[in-house]
């Protein structure tokens, strides 16, 4: 081979070789020679028209014999030559580069990392992974809050990476999630080993105030206060503590959230078995008052039942008062069992019925006929109100307040805490209802006449009695009438020819008509005779109150004269 060619050879040798020198670009990692070891630094040909330096404690501490002269390392060029005429090269930013790579990998495949927390900053931690560093939140160091992380310092262990922003060189890391993970098949594979109805044990980890979680041996369990017992229990501390050792039934497993209903009152036998037959309608029991709501107050009979007073059934006179004003919680009460409904674990207790009916009291120490004596309560349009004894109200209705005068103006002479005598007219212990007369107090031939005018047939002259008459005349002051199948004659004032103002105009009526009206005044020496419109409207009323209801029903008294009305019509 000639001088000549041997040159070109070189030449194109050398050209090659300067472009891959050229192809080496700042900021890669390349494949590089040691050739030689200068106390800690160890000198490196990277292919490069310098040779690069690099401190041997970037090895990782490979120094002496395990680093030596011909092996091959992988470097980051950070400058093709500086100043010295010296290339720059990095073991540890090579490291970075390549952790990089397959970090990247991993994350894309949602894998974990191994890695070592190393140091402690701001809101977290450093976490080195095998050359990349990591920022580790402190929210997911731990499923929950630790104080002391020395212990997992500087030990390998398993992260999930939840991001990575190469440009910025920023990856967050978690151990929590790792946890939550294992946590999670730990807990899949002891709850395939759990069966519904099984008895086990546990250890109370927490209490709230709707009930206690209990360990089951790595998975929890919670245990309702409703479950705890039978009876009422308000605070699950009652009886139990946390670090106590329980029996519990499993009542419900969920297979998809893994949570675990507990029970311990299902270890006891049930109460409400055969409660109809212990406890039947009528019988007389004595309880504790446990808890009072607005509707009534819950009484436990025995451990684990309870039954409701409800507020009706709490007094016979004292309506519309909250429980709290009768009864005290834990106090002991005597009740009477009204019904009990086993299927819906539900017992209506009555305090009233274990008192005598005060209505009855009533009607057996003041029968029909007697005079008593008692306070006005209360003055309404259709009567008197009086307050008798055993607490209970009687009324006096307008027309029972005078035999002559109007109901209406002979109220207004009435005043609350007046006391008064009246006459016991009815008592309906069904409807607790009492009638009273303060005008039948004055005779008892007047009380008897009036007692018996709704019997008398019209066409009677009887005080009270109903008789139809005739229009005979028609004036501005009233009406002139005869009574029909008699000789008497009569004349009705405007003021009587309705109970309504519309129906006292003497033109509302014509010669000839005929019209029923009361007898209110009969002197048969003197052959004079008063009748009324409105005294007959009014007795009606009374008439209608007694017979469909008094106004605490809510009905209207026009509403009760129209149900009378149209009951008469049907007759």
């Amino acid at each position: 081979m000639s001088n000549a060619q041997m040159s070109r050879d070189d030449f194109a040798s050398l050209l090659e070789a300067s472009f891959h020198e050229h192809d080496v670009a700042e900021g890669a990692v390349v494949k590089g020679t040691v050739v030689a070891i200068e106390k800690d630094m160890a000198v490196i040909d990277a292919g490069l028209k310098v040779e690069g330096r690099v401190a041997l404690k970037e090895f990782g501490g490979r120094i002496g014999g395990e680093l030596k002269v011909g092996d091959i390392v992988e470097v980051y060029v950070e400058r093709i030559e500086n100043a010295l005429g010296e290339a720059v090269l990095s073991r540890d930013k090579a490291r970075r580069e390549e952790s990089w790579v397959k970090l990247e990998v991993k994350f894309n495949n949602n894998e974990k990392v191994e890695g070592q927390i190393f140091n402690q900053v701001k809101g977290g931690f450093t976490v080195d992974l095998d050359g990349a560093v990591a920022f580790l939140p402190r929210s997911q160091v731990d499923i929950r809050p630790i104080r002391d992380v020395g212990p997992l310092m500087n030990t390998p262990q398993p992260f999930q990476i939840l991001k990575m922003d190469k440009r910025r060189g920023n990856i967050v890391v978690s151990r929590r999630t790792v946890l939550e993970e294992s946590r999670a098949e730990q807990r899949s594979e002891i709850v395939q080993n759990l069966e519904e109805g099984q008895v086990v044990e546990g250890v109370v980890k927490n209490i709230t105030d709707y009930g206690a979680f209990v360990d089951l041996g790595g998975i929890d369990g919670l245990l309702h206060v409703t479950d705890m017992a039978w009876r009422r229990v308000n605070h699950p501390t009652e009886i139990l503590q946390i670090g106590q050792t329980v029996k519990v039934q499993i009542i419900r497993i969920n297979q998809d959230t893994h949570r675990i209903s507990l029970g311990m009152k299902q270890l006891e036998a049930d109460p409400w078995e055969g409660i109809g037959v212990k406890y039947p309608m009528g019988v007389k029991v004595s309880g504790r008052v446990t808890n009072i709501t607005d509707y009534g107050a819950f009484v436990e009979l025995e451990p684990g039942i309870e039954g409701l007073i409800h507020v009706s059934e709490m007094s016979w006179t004292k309506k519309n008062v909250h429980p709290g004003k009768i009864l005290s919680t834990s106090q002991e009460v005597e009740v009477v069992v009204l019904e009990v409904d086993p299927v819906k674990r539900r017992i209506s207790l009555g305090l009233k019925q274990t008192l005598q009916n005060p209505w009855e009291a009533f009607r057996d120490m003041f029968p029909v006929g007697t005079l008593v004596e008692g306070e006005v309560k209360n003055k309404t349009e259709f009567g008197l109100f009086i307050g008798l004894e055993g607490d209970v109200d009687g009324m006096v209705h307008l027309s029972d307040l005078d035999w002559s005068r109007p109901g209406e103006q002979v109220i207004e002479e009435y005043n609350k805490g007046d006391v008064v005598k009246a006459q016991v007219l009815d008592v309906d212990v069904d409807k607790e209802r009492i009638s009273l007369g303060i005008k039948q107090v004055g005779g008892e031939s007047q009380g008897s006449a009036a007692g018996t005018a709704s019997a008398s047939e019209p066409g009677e002259l009887r005080r009270g009695a109903v008789v139809t008459c005739e229009v005979t005349s028609v004036n501005e002051g009233g009406i002139e009438v005869a009574i029909v199948d008699t000789e008497y004659t009569s004349f009705i004032r405007r003021n009587d020819l309705g109970r309504d103002r519309d129906d006292q105009r003497p033109e509302k009526f014509q010669v000839g008509q005929k019209v029923d009206a009361r007898v209110t005044q009969f002197d048969k020496k003197a052959r004079r005779v008063g009748v009324s419109i409105k005294a007959m409207q009014i007795a009606e009323e009374k008439e209608a109150v007694a017979q469909y209801g008094s106004t605490d029903s809510g009905a209207s008294l026009g509403d009760i004269l129209a149900a009378a009305m149209k009951n008469r019509e049907e007759q």
